[in-house]
């Protein structure tokens, strides 16, 4: 037996404006136009409507790729340093907007050491270490006695 909208749409009570939407979707089975009217089957007395999909996945489903911790040694530094007699820190830690020199930097989890002469960061290294881990920086002030940082290592 064939129906139209407003049958179809009393029997399986649900309003004529939702079936058309159905319909448009593609998703009542066997279902056809004919000029401006739709022409529904029926099995078993009622039209099959397929099972939809729930929309879009959420975004929080994409978890964000945590931000890279890049370590590289500064050889501007190490000849500021050969220059002018100074101890100057030459490690630099960037993780996102902010750099952070010392003399010793602990990485308590996994990294990798990137070597790419042919696409440098933007400051101009070359080698460098990268790491998704925090970072422990230590000797952070612009002058500071070597040996004694040394000590506990």
């Amino acid at each position: 037996m064939i129906v139209g909208t407003t049958e179809a749409a009393h029997i399986l009570k649900i309003s004529t404006a939702r079936l058309r939407v159905l319909l448009s979707a593609g998703r009542v089975e066997g279902a056809y136009k004919t000029g401006k009217m739709w022409l529904i089957p029926l099995f078993k007395g009622k039209p099959i409507i397929e099972r939809g999909t729930r929309g879009p996945a959420p975004r929080w489903r994409n978890p964000r790729t945590p931000a890279t911790t890049i370590i590289h040694v500064n050889s501007h530094r190490i000849r500021q340093n050969q220059k002018q007699q100074q101890q100057l820190p030459v490690i630099t830690v960037k993780t996102r907007n902010t750099n952070t020199y010392g003399h010793i930097v602990e990485i308590p989890g996994g990294c990798r050491v990137v070597y790419c002469p042919d696409k440098p960061l933007p400051c101009g290294a070359r080698v460098w270490i990268e790491t998704f881990y925090d970072v422990n920086v230590i000797g952070q002030s612009k002058s500071l006695d070597l040996p004694t940082l040394l000590d506990g290592y």
